[in-house]
């Protein structure tokens, strides 16, 4: 019988392969994707110190977690960054495939002004 590993699993593989190579930093953090199924959750970390600079979150927006709310909160959180003064981050998808939500998430941080 063939064991088919989960899709989270398989994710979380992908996710640690990429946080190999992607490091936060001060002046320019990493911007970390976590999705549900209900929610988004999005932070802004600085690897080096172990401090998490900025978060966001789809519930402070609307409930779902749907394109628009995604917009929403890469919008909500590049206003924030800009607001401290962070221009400059490094984009980890966390295993995701950017595609739909993650994509529409970035596009929009892009929008608001953050560069990555």
């Amino acid at each position: 019988m063939i064991k088919k590993e989960s899709k989270n699993t398989l994710r979380k593989r992908r996710h640690l392969r990429i946080r190999k190579k992607i490091v936060g930093t001060s002046q320019r953090p990493r911007l970390s994707v976590y999705r549900s199924n209900k929610q988004f959750f999005v932070q802004l970390i600085d690897d080096q110190n172990h401090h998490t600079l900025l978060s966001a979150r789809s519930s402070e927006i609307e409930p779902g977690a749907n394109l628009k709310t995604a917009a929403a909160v890469g919008k909500l959180i590049a206003e924030r960054a800009l607001e401290k003064g962070i221009e400059n981050v490094v984009f980890d998808r966390s295993g995701y495939i950017y595609h739909g939500r993650i994509k529409a998430l970035a596009e929009a941080a892009r929008a608001a002004g953050l560069k990555f």
